[in-house]
């Protein structure tokens, strides 16, 4: 992975850690493929490995990430995904031609139809997300609570009550914050 660019925050639900490809999205949005090759970067560690991506492929692809985006916050809040976004979503998810194979290991993974390969990438992406608002995944959509990143997750804690996309990122800051608050509270000279 370069240095020049902020490093992937990876999860374990692969539509999700799509969407956090732009973070920091109600702060200062840090854009984590910038670049056609920062796409095929992603798609790689996400098990989806392509040959190449055009300028255009990348528009797609962000087009999707922000219709994600857009669906899952409806659905976190209770609301109707905007019909814009369940339009891309359905379109990148038939325009993909991906299939699941199973591994020696009993591991699903995807093979690719195309020779570049990222629509048929985003398409599983899209069917991803899909399967998720389509209630057919044990777990549930929420916002993180960081005032500043609002990242939509996929909660499949126990409890359904997870507060953070990441505890090591934004639950952690947010721990930090309090602490120092609470530390500079009990400190402050009585007066």
């Amino acid at each position: 992975m370069r240095a020049d660019h902020p490093e992937f925050r990876l999860g374990s639900v692969l539509a999700t850690s799509f969407t956090a490809t732009l973070t920091e999205r109600a702060g200062d949005p840090v854009e984590r493929i910038p670049t056609p090759q920062r796409l095929v970067d992603w798609l790689a560690v996400s098990g989806l490995a392509v040959d190449s991506c055009t300028t255009a492929q990348l528009d797609l692809a962000r087009e999707l990430r922000e219709s994600i985006h857009a669906a899952a916050t409806a659905a976190a809040t209770q609301a109707a995904p905007p019909a814009s976004a369940v339009q891309v979503i359905n379109e990148r998810s038939i325009k993909g031609h991906a299939a699941a194979v199973l591994t020696p290991e009993n591991t699903r993974e995807w093979r690719l139809g195309s020779a570049s390969g990222v629509e048929d990438a985003l398409g599983v992406i899209a069917a991803d997300v899909i399967s998720i608002l389509a209630g057919e995944r044990d777990g549930r959509l929420a916002l993180c609570a960081s005032p500043t990143c609002r990242a939509a997750f996929f909660d499949t804690s126990q409890s359904r009550t997870r507060k953070w996309c990441d505890m090591n990122t934004c639950g952690n800051r947010q721990k930090k914050a309090r602490f120092h608050a609470t530390h500079r509270k009990n400190s402050s000279p009585a007066q």
